[in-house]
C-alpha cells in the first residue's frame, strides 16, 4: 500500500488575476502557516530559510513559502514598476498601481488573520513579541521595498504595517523579510522540536539568555562554572536567572529599564 504524501487532502484552489504559468508550482495547503513575499528578486528565496530547521519544516509542509515577482505586474512593454518621485528628488518610487495589482493577487489566497507588512526603515521595530503574534496568524504577506520606497497611497489603501529591523538602511527588503519569516516560523508548533528552547532563549521573558557551555569541561584553561556540573537543577536555575539579569543590565540597559518599569507597575 502506498503511503499518501503529507499534503494529501489539503490542497485548495484559489482564483487569481495572474496567469497560472507565472504562479509558483507549489499548491496551497489548508491550515498551514504561509509567507507570501512580493519582491523584485524572487530568486533570493528561500535562501537561508531553506536550511536547518526552517528548511526541514518547509520540506515537510509545516509552513509554506510563496514568492510573487513584482516585475510580473509591471506596466508597459518593459514591465516598469517604478517612476520618478512626485515633487522631484533623487531615485525612483515603486508605483501604487503595480503594488496594488500584486496585492490583489497575493491576498486572493489569504484567509483569516493575515497581516500585510512592508519592510521599511521608518517602521515599527521588529521584536520577539511581533514574531509571536505573526506565528499565531494564518499567514503573512511581506512587501520588499527597493529604490526610494513605495507610493504612500497604496500603503494607506491596504492598511499595510511598516516594520523595521533597526536603525539602518538596506538596499532592499529581502534580507529583512527573511529575518522576519525565520523568527516567526521557528515559533510554529513542532518546528523547533523542543518547547523549552523557546522558553529559555533571549527576549522570551524580557531578558537576554544566560551563558551556555558544553564539553570539554576545561578549554584553554577556562572551566565550565562548577554550579552547572553540580546536578542541582534548582541552584542551576537560580544561577541562570541571575546571569540573564546581569547580562541584560550590562549589554541592553534599554531592555533592563523596560523590565524594571513593568515590574514596578505590577507591584503597584
Amino acid at each position: 500500500m502506498t503511503t499518501p504524501n503529507k499534503s494529501y487532502g489539503r490542497k485548495t484552489l484559489h482564483p487569481t488575476i495572474k496567469p497560472r504559468s507565472l504562479m509558483d508550482e507549489q499548491p496551497n495547503l489548508t491550515g498551514v502557516w504561509q509567507a507570501r513575499i512580493i519582491t523584485l528578486f524572487p530568486e533570493t528565496f528561500p535562501n537561508v530559510l531553506g536550511a536547518s530547521l526552517t528548511g526541514k519544516a518547509l520540506q515537510t509542509g509545516k509552513w509554506q513559502l510563496h514568492t510573487h515577482d513584482l516585475r510580473d505586474y509591471g506596466k508597459g512593454k518593459h514591465r516598469n514598476v517604478d517612476d520618478t518621485p512626485a515633487g522631484g528628488g533623487a531615485g525612483m518610487v515603486l508605483r501604487a498601481d503595480v503594488i496594488n495589482a500584486a496585492l490583489l493577487d497575493t491576498q486572493s489566497n489569504a484567509h483569516g488573520n493575515w497581516p500585510i507588512l512592508y519592510m521599511s526603515p521608518r517602521g515599527q521595530r521588529f521584536d520577539q513579541k511581533m514574531a509571536h503574534d505573526l506565528s499565531r496568524c494564518n499567514g503573512v504577506t511581506i512587501l520588499c521595498g527597493r529604490f526610494e520606497g513605495v507610493d504612500e497611497r497604496v500603503l494607506e489603501h491596504w492598511n499595510i504595517k511598516e516594520v523595521s529591523l533597526g536603525d539602518f538602511v538596506l538596499t532592499g527588503g529581502e534580507i529583512a523579510a527573511q529575518a522576519v519569516v525565520d523568527a516567526s516560523v521557528r515559533l510554529l508548533p513542532d518546528v523547533l522540536g523542543n518547547s523549552e528552547s523557546i522558553i529559555e532563549e533571549s527576549h522570551s521573558n524580557g531578558l537576554l539568555e544566560h551563558p551556555q557551555y558544553t564539553k570539554p569541561s576545561i578549554w584553554e584553561g577556562r572551566e565550565i562554572p562548577s554550579i552547572l556540573l553540580s546536578g542541582n537543577h534548582g541552584e542551576i536555575a537560580i544561577w541562570r536567572q541571575k546571569m540573564s539579569k546581569l547580562i541584560t543590565k550590562e549589554r541592553r540597559p534599554d531592555l533592563w529599564k523596560i523590565r524594571n518599569t513593568k515590574s514596578t507597575r505590577t507591584d503597584n
